[in-house]
């Protein structure tokens, strides 16, 4: 609404003082917009005629939470369809160098910074994270806010891309499909643990907490 009221303004504006000179240069550079637009859409026409053989392995891992089509492409390019030369999902995880929270000695972490690998796969994961990260009521997601309060955000889209990958491995090797274990996965798995966390908050508040098991129905 207020660029409207400036209408006569903003086309004095795009009169402005272009000259011959400026319109050849503005053409040039959308020529070359055009160019790349018309490789791109080449390159996009020959990646899906190279991916027909793996599309099966393609849609399984499309059902994982942040992996897209881009995503599954890079993932089968770099490791492949099937899993047969990693023995383990650690193996994988080491060989793409994003193996982060594995490097401790006598409870004290050496390094949170991952390992030299593939870095086309690394990154293609860390964006994989992020779209995770913005998706709703799924473990990835959850495991992402849990993890970027105390960590970080970096730290935690890498563990989330570590997790995405395991994810990936299993699917992959099992030739089956993603299933969600839902936002509250670790809640259900460590009672204990949620329950000690929810009473120190509750003390943090000035509260005195008393613990009693419910009676049975």
């Amino acid at each position: 609404m207020r660029l409207r009221a400036k209408l006569a303004e903003l086309r004095v504006a795009l009169q402005g003082r272009v000259t011959d000179h400026h319109r050849f240069l503005l053409r040039l550079h959308l020529d070359h917009i055009y160019h790349l637009e018309e490789l791109i859409s080449r390159l996009g026409v020959h990646i899906e005629e190279q991916m027909a053989p793996f599309a099966e392995a393609a849609e399984r891992l499309a059902t994982i939470p942040g992996i897209s089509q881009r995503v599954a492409e890079t993932v089968i390019a770099e490791i492949g369809p099937r899993m047969e030369q990693f023995p383990t999902d650690h193996h994988l995880a080491s060989w793409a160098g994003i193996s982060p929270g594995n490097n401790e000695s006598a409870g004290k972490r050496r390094s949170g910074h991952t390992t030299y690998g593939n870095r086309w796969l690394r990154q293609m994961l860390v964006q994989a994270a992020w779209a995770a990260s913005r998706t709703k009521g799924t473990y990835l997601a959850a495991q992402y806010r849990r993890l970027a309060k105390r960590r970080g955000k970096k730290r935690a889209l890498i563990a989330v891309g570590h997790t995405l990958l395991v994810i990936i491995y299993h699917v992959l090797k099992r030739q089956t499909t993603y299933a969600e274990l839902g936002p509250d996965f670790l809640d259900r798995q460590e009672p204990e643990r949620l329950t000690r966390q929810l009473v120190k908050r509750l003390e943090g508040l000035g509260l005195k907490v008393t613990l009693e098991p419910r009676s049975a129905a």
